[in-house]
């Protein structure tokens, strides 16, 4: 029971207990009031999922775009942007582009991804290694991988991400 006349009792700073409960109040006060402060303003983002994580293709084609025709080739080879062996001539109507993506013979999977710019169409091969550990020689593999575009081809260069150059037969 609370004694009006007992001595009160001291934190080690030399508080009360109250003046700590006061001061938490103040603290929480504070901050609640912080977090309510835009409330009500005109733009607000509300319950938007943080931005994921951007491929290395991604990230690529973006340099590509922004810094075209001064592109400098990847340096090594990745996984995620391997050069493209060649491409077909697509007219300027054509809504598909076949593209000759080299390979581990011993790849599990293999494709292309593609970007699309106003001047710009970006591609580069892919492949994904096999799990196991078995032995695999180190020979090269193509094979042919159609990507559909967005937009007719038009007059937009088609370049290999991996290069940063155009394809033969492209601008």
């Amino acid at each position: 029971m609370w004694n009006p006349t007992a001595p009160r009792t001291r934190t080690p700073a030399g508080k009360s207990r109250a003046a700590r409960r006061t001061l938490a109040a103040l603290i929480a006060l504070t901050a609640a009031g912080t977090a309510l402060a835009g409330c009500g303003q005109a733009k607000q983002t509300v319950g938007a999922a943080p931005p994921g994580k951007r491929s290395a293709f991604e990230q690529r084609a973006d340099t590509i775009v922004r810094d075209w025709p001064k592109v400098e080739p990847v340096a090594g080879h990745k996984e995620a942007l391997l050069p493209l062996a060649g491409a077909d001539k697509p007219g300027v109507s054509a809504r598909k582009v076949t593209v000759t993506v080299g390979h581990g013979a011993c790849d599990a999977k293999y494709g292309a991804h593609v970007r699309e710019s106003e001047k710009l169409v970006v591609v580069s091969g892919w492949s994904r290694k096999k799990d196991d550990k078995k032995m695999c020689t180190a020979q090269l593999a193509t094979d042919q991988v159609t990507v559909e575009l967005k937009q007719p081809l038009g007059h937009r260069t088609l370049v290999d991400a991996a290069t940063g150059k155009p394809l033969a037969g492209h601008r």
